[in-house]
């Protein structure tokens, strides 16, 4: 991918394009809907290269992320139970079952290509995901709310599909296009008491999975573009529109350890710039907060706490990963969800540097 010269034209001339996209997808997202209800969301790293519309084949704005360091969450962190059960209920209010994608990620070529979250320990990713999905289930039970534990193979961009039992998986990479009826085999199998309605919802994002996968090998993708690339550290909500694979890490706020998870998120982008996979120049701290009502004090909440973001996250990067300060611009925005605008506050070309005190 060729950017131009400043990564943070970059980004706003992406953003334009996408939100564009989006606001004329519109139709499309509303018949999907009509033929699709489920409310679906995707637990996932912060890995740039988990974009589930993507590896799915489905319109934007139809699965809703959450991102965190390694698909690491906890039902019992304040903010996140919080945004979670406003989910929920929104969905339950409208009479919609919800499907809860609970990821992990790995690379089948090579472990050093998987999940720097978990040190490229598989299992333990496994591990975490299951006990996330076990925790949903007590929580909501498992017929309104769905869980299901979901791995993200990235060589491929394949879904590796974990039955309820534990026993039971099946990678998408192995199976070739089948019909409604085989495929809705295949997942009764795997989920025997998944509700219809989810299971027919479910099943065009298997379709599409599949058909990205030939895609894929049909393109004979370069190892190396299932590196780790990203130039971008995004932290906050809002970034539904920068779905490009290897573009950016994004550190949702959900965690109360934030301040370690952007921490850990630097050290791997100044990794990025040591190892020579990304360009040093164009190098960009994002922070973006969401909000719906345009004007109302959901709107200056989110751009308090858009700026907020910005200044914690640029002083733990000083503190904590102070070689990076010197390669970042800083983008300071808030995003409308409604139509995937992104609104400039504060943008600078530079980090600002304080200098030593001269005696």
């Amino acid at each position: 991918m060729n950017k131009s010269s400043n990564g943070i034209d970059y980004l706003l001339e992406l953003n334009t394009r996408h939100a564009q996209a989006f606001i004329d997808l519109a139709a499309e997202r509303r018949r999907y809907r009509g033929e699709h209800p489920t409310e679906i969301a995707a637990l996932k790293c912060m890995d740039g290269r988990l974009h589930l519309p993507v590896i799915t084949q489905t319109a934007l704005g139809i699965i809703q992320p959450f991102r965190n360091l390694g698909g690491k969450f906890d039902l019992g962190w304040p903010f996140f139970q919080v945004i979670i059960d406003q989910w929920v209920q929104y969905s339950i209010s409208r009479g919609r079952h919800c499907l809860v994608f609970v990821t992990y990620h790995f690379a089948r070529g090579d472990s050093h290509r998987g999940c720097r979250g978990f040190s490229y320990d598989t299992e333990a990713a496994k591990a975490a995901a299951i006990k996330l999905r076990d925790q949903f289930i007590r929580v909501y039970g498992n017929t309104a709310v769905v869980p299901i534990v979901c791995g993200i193979e990235t060589d491929l961009d394949a879904l590796i599909l974990h039955g309820e039992d534990d026993r039971s998986v099946v990678d998408l990479a192995k199976i070739k296009q089948s019909s409604q009826i085989e495929l809705e085999e295949m997942l009764y199998s795997l989920y025997p008491s998944m509700p219809e309605r989810i299971v027919r919802d479910l099943i065009p994002l298997v379709r599409g999975n599949i058909r990205h996968i030939a895609e894929i090998r049909a393109a004979n993708r370069p190892v190396e573009d299932a590196e780790h690339k990203e130039w971008v550290l995004g932290v906050g909500r809002g970034f539904d529109w920068l779905h490009l694979i290897n573009t950016a890490f994004i550190v949702g706020p959900f965690d109360p350890n934030l301040s370690v998870t952007i921490e850990t998120a630097a050290k791997l982008l100044k990794g990025n710039i040591d190892e020579g996979r990304v360009d040093p120049n164009n190098i960009v701290l994002m922070t973006s907060a969401a909000f719906r009502d345009e004007g109302g004090p959901e709107y200056h909440l989110a751009k308090e706490k858009a700026l907020f973001l910005s200044k914690f996250a640029l002083n733990i990067i000083k503190d904590k990963v102070p070689d990076l300060v010197p390669h970042l611009q800083i983008l300071t925005g808030f995003t409308d969800l409604d139509t995937r605008k992104f609104e400039v506050i504060e943008r600078l070309d530079a980090a600002p540097i304080k200098k030593a005190k001269t005696a």
